[in-house]
């Protein structure tokens, strides 16, 4: 079964929104962890936006689990994943305007550059993974710049199918469309996961999963780890934290099991 990555970024977010001290992400990942986490992901963005210099060299400190430090590749960073030493290190697209990330790193169009971060990294001691969209260009250049790890955003399957659990206003042709293009992403994911495992690189998984579209991602063959954040934090909300990782992780199982 794939492993439970929980992105914490939105207990931070909803700190931010006061300025204060709660809630506390470091609170939050002990208790993704007592739910059954299987690491604990976070995105220290260059504006600062959720997640902060102080919340990631604390996590360091506590977390038990693998960390997963998303960032951009710059030179800032670098040195902070370099002075924290993540578990690993995830390449990700920044936009200061975007509420959260939109689309995969474009890995083909910088890979000079991106080959050498990657190297530094290494030289670190830090794996590092790229979050690319399902496209077989990527993937190769994910390869040749060193990437231990592809991450293949999910985001577009997950749109596509957010309209087919609420069916009420949904005619019959209108359900036919989506799940066609349903199938088509999650064919485009699973293909892109079979290149990533005959390349070398280890296959995770993420962006808009949430407990109704997760089964079909997690039972596809080779699936090392998902990451998932804003569904669990929602989730949360109603149940805490503890018990809505365990509910995922058991969506997680279900999927696999139907497989």
């Amino acid at each position: 079964m794939a492993a439970l990555g929980v992105n914490i970024d939105h207990v931070a977010t909803v700190r931010q929104a006061r300025r204060g001290r709660e809630p506390d992400p470091v609170v939050a990942a002990r208790e993704a962890e007592a739910g059954g986490a299987d690491g604990i992901t976070v995105h220290l963005r260059e504006d600062r936006r959720h997640i902060n210099d102080e919340d990631l060299r604390r996590l360091r400190r506590i977390v038990r689990v693998p960390l997963n430090l998303e960032m951009a590749a710059t030179d800032e960073m670098l040195e902070i994943a370099r002075s924290v030493r993540p578990d690993f290190a995830m390449l990700v697209p920044e936009g200061r305007q975007e509420v959260t990330t939109e689309g995969g790193l474009d890995v083909a169009a910088q890979e000079e550059r991106l080959k050498g971060f990657v190297a530094r990294l290494k030289g670190a001691g830090i794996p590092t993974s790229v979050f690319v969209d399902p496209e077989e260009n990527q993937l190769r250049a994910a390869q040749r710049i060193g990437a231990h790890t592809c991450e293949i955003h999910t985001g577009r399957y997950a749109h596509a199918g957010d309209s087919l659990y609420h069916p009420e206003a949904m005619d019959e042709r209108g359900r036919e469309v989506l799940e066609a293009a349903v199938g088509r992403e999650l064919a485009l994911i699973a293909a892109a996961g079979l290149v990533v495992q005959r390349l070398g690189m280890r296959f995770n998984a993420g962006h808009g999963l949430n407990e109704e579209n997760v089964g079909a991602i997690a039972a596809l063959p080779g699936l090392a780890e998902l990451h998932i954040g804003h569904s669990i934090v929602s989730q949360a909300v109603f149940t805490g934290l503890r018990e809505a990782v365990r509910r995922m992780k058991s969506a997680i199982a279900a999927g696999c099991r139907a497989d």
